[in-house]
């Protein structure tokens, strides 16, 4: 019979039950304490029997002891298959899927694990599985997610300039009223909700194929919201349509909403009635309109959809005064819920945290 492996000596058993009390991993715990035992003098028999494994595993674990200490007995991740795809494939493969699919070319508006699957046999005859590219993709830091909505008129360097002249455009503000007023900082926008709703996606089995609920019909009314994420408040109206007369009504929901003594700054698109010579503006608040079509630097952009998805979605709504109703619910619901509201609507560009 082989000599068994020396175990080294640089920690004590003490010191690897110590290591093992405050260990999370199960399976790292079962090897210092048989370990422990081997080191207390007791034999690899009985250390095998304690953690309920074979001699041979036993000197294994030694082996990785002595060579990498108690990180060596952390239990490590099976490797499984290696990948058929090399650098070469991973950089063309990352470069297609940024740059997106052509459709006439393509036949598609965007990627699918399938249709990287048959471009990668198209390009460079390499076969892979669905499954297999799926890991190769989340491995490469990639995920399916949400996309948000962008102009198609947009001009990139509008946002940038923005957010880099919205604080001088703020002190001046600021330098306008009284000494040591102070300043709120709300985003304002309207949505429709009509009887056309939006469906969600859900959970539901592989395979299956779920429905919801979904009306031909066209009523509708908007809701005009405002949030103030550092306050975490927010001031809302519904109103039948969008014109200068329901937007002065939001704007005194909204000076309504402003602490005594401060000034709100309402950052908003530019719509027609936002600017409207008809509009009225209360004397507690200034309003800073964004640059054209860049809704992404709206936070209450993310309010709808945060909306949509968890309150609006999915149903049918009788009639207009429903509607009404749902809205009502639906906005009340999000004014309960402050850390909703700052958690959705801070942003780093615009206040500085």
């Amino acid at each position: 019979m082989a000599a068994p492996v020396k175990v080294r000596q640089d920690l004590s058993s003490d010191e690897l039950r110590g290591v093992a009390r405050s260990s999370k991993d199960a399976g790292q715990v079962r090897r210092l304490l048989a370990l422990a035992a081997i080191l207390d003098g007791s034999s690899r028999s009985e250390a095998a029997r304690i953690a309920g494994v074979t001699l041979q595993i036993v000197r294994d674990w030694v082996l990785r002891f002595n060579e990498a200490g108690v990180a060596g007995l952390a239990t490590r991740k099976a490797p499984g298959p290696s990948t058929i795809l090399d650098d070469h494939h991973l950089h063309a493969l990352a470069e297609i899927i940024e740059a997106g699919p052509i459709p006439a070319v393509h036949g598609v508006v965007r990627w699918r694990i399938i249709d990287l699957v048959q471009w990668l046999w198209d390009e460079f005859q390499v076969s892979i599985s669905k499954q297999a590219l799926g890991h190769e993709l989340r491995a490469m830091g990639y995920r399916k997610l949400s996309a948000r909505p962008r102009h198609r008129g947009q001009k990139s360097e509008d946002i940038a300039i923005f957010k880099k002249s919205s604080p001088p455009v703020l002190a001046q503000i600021r330098e306008r009223l009284p000494q040591g007023t102070p300043i709120e900082l709300w985003w304002q926008d309207e949505a429709r909700i009509g009887q056309q709703t939006k469906l969600t996606r859900r959970w539901a089995k592989r395979g299956t194929r779920p429905s919801a609920p979904r009306d031909q019909r066209r009523s509708s009314a908007w809701i005009f919201g405002a949030i103030c994420p550092a306050e975490g408040k927010a001031a809302g109206i519904v109103m039948p349509r969008c014109n200068s007369e329901a937007m002065t009504m939001h704007l005194e929901e909204i000076a309504f909403h402003v602490a005594p003594g401060a000034h709100a700054v309402v950052i908003l698109d530019q719509a027609g009635w936002h600017g409207s010579a008809e509009l009225v503006v209360p004397s507690n608040i200034t309003l800073l309109p964004l640059p054209p079509r860049c809704p992404e630097l709206n936070p209450v952009e993310n309010v709808w959809q945060f909306m949509r998805d968890n309150w609006l979605s999915n149903r049918i709504f009788k009639s207009y005064d429903d509607i009404v109703d749902h809205c009502c619910f639906a906005w009340n619901n999000l004014v309960n819920q402050p850390w909703r509201i700052m958690s959705i609507g801070m942003r780093q560009w615009a206040h500085g945290s």
